[in-house]
């Protein structure tokens, strides 16, 4: 099949989940004997022709000139150049900003997006905004032959305000096993004698809820806080907790091994995301043997399933602070990781795509004949 992936910056991944996957998903569709094609803003840092098999097309993206305004300019770019490659299958990865090109889809590839989650629910998009991400989402969703959820709550979602069918394909992630307990120095902590939280400083991702446990708790445990915190939100989080010595802002931090072996000799981790389907940090912590603390929604519910505790206020996180510890919840630790090995694994999340791939060709080729 000759296959193209539209929606991310581009591969290798230098930005975020759907570039990661991207980037996994085509070169392994490559190793199936795959002509495959990955879309690339022109100023993306690998400007080579191929990526392990993968050919690279580069297209003009003015997001460093126009803002987010410029994304919809990069995936017009992007979706015009592909009306002249006789795809096979088109996989678009999202909808905020391609969705209203829909209708300059090439006639012939198959056209199957992921849906990404909840787009206009988070918090930090004006109420008009909010609006075109609604409308957004519907045009995907109408417009794409198939669907694809990588969260069962997204799934249902889909077909209860659609009436559309999805495939869930969750995301996957590499086991962590092996650990360097000399990194926590840089970061002066001590294994087990720490909390943490990691997310992007947005109201949605609950950072807010956490401190504010960890403000009222009587144990003065440290907690990390990892995340791009330069933002009005992160001014506001900092300046709310700047009495509080315990609490530390270590800003974004990229170094995956660093990450994960912070997470892997963390007590607790919270997880505070509340919009969006499976998150990738979550799988992450996973399979780095973090011992997940999750705020209460279907989302983490989904993943998680039992193998978690979980937080809907911050009276419930300081009592989650003072009476629980990973010693004590290491079955919960080994169970998570093994969901990581067994069903998050990347192996089998690209399996699921080409298997979808494979039905979805034959099926389009039978209608055709």
């Amino acid at each position: 099949m000759k296959i193209a992936i539209l929606g991310t910056r581009g591969v290798p991944n230098y930005y975020g989940g759907f570039e990661q996957f991207a980037e996994f998903f085509s070169v392994y569709l490559v190793e199936q004997g795959h002509e495959v094609y990955c879309y690339n803003s022109h100023d993306h840092p690998f400007q080579e022709k191929t990526f392990h098999g993968v050919n690279i097309i580069h297209k003009h993206d003015p997001e460093y000139k126009y803002g987010t305004f410029g994304q919809f300019i990069y995936d017009y770019n992007c979706i015009m150049d592909s009306r002249k490659r006789n795809f096979d299958i088109i996989l678009q990865l999202g909808y905020t900003s391609n969705s209203i090109w829909c209708f300059l889809l090439p006639k012939k590839p198959i056209i199957i997006t992921n849906m990404d989650g909840l787009e206009w629910k988070r918090s930090k998009y004006s109420r008009p905004v909010q609006q075109f991400l609604k409308f957004a989402e519907r045009l995907a969703a109408i417009s794409s032959d198939y669907l694809v959820s990588d969260s069962i709550g997204i799934q249902k979602f889909l077909k209860e305000k659609y009436k559309k069918d999805s495939t869930y394909i969750a995301y996957g992630a590499h086991p962590f096993d092996n650990p360097n307990e000399q990194i926590l120095q840089e970061y002066y902590v001590e294994k087990g004698k720490y909390n943490m939280i990691m997310a992007r400083f947005e109201p949605e991702n609950n950072l807010d809820m956490v401190l504010e446990g960890v403000s009222i708790s009587d144990v003065e445990t440290t907690i990390l806080v990892i995340g791009k915190n330069h933002t009005k939100y992160g001014e506001y989080l900092k300046k709310k907790y700047k009495d509080f010595p315990n609490i530390r802002f270590i800003g974004a931090l990229y170094n995956l091994e660093h990450l994960d072996n912070l997470r892997y000799f963390s007590n607790l981790y919270f997880h505070g995301h509340s919009v969006g389907g499976t998150n990738p940090s979550l799988l992450e912590a996973m399979a780095s043997k973090a011992f997940v603390i999750a705020h209460n929604n279907d989302f983490n519910k989904g993943i998680l399933k039992e193998n978690s505790y979980y937080f809907s206020n911050p009276q419930e996180v300081k009592n989650i602070i003072e009476t629980i510890k990973k010693n004590d919840n290491l079955h919960l630790v080994q169970a998570n990781y093994k969901a990581i090995v067994n069903q998050f694994n990347w192996s089998k999340i690209n399996g699921e795509y080409l298997q979808l791939f494979d039905e979805c060709f034959a099926r389009h080729k039978k209608s055709n004949k």
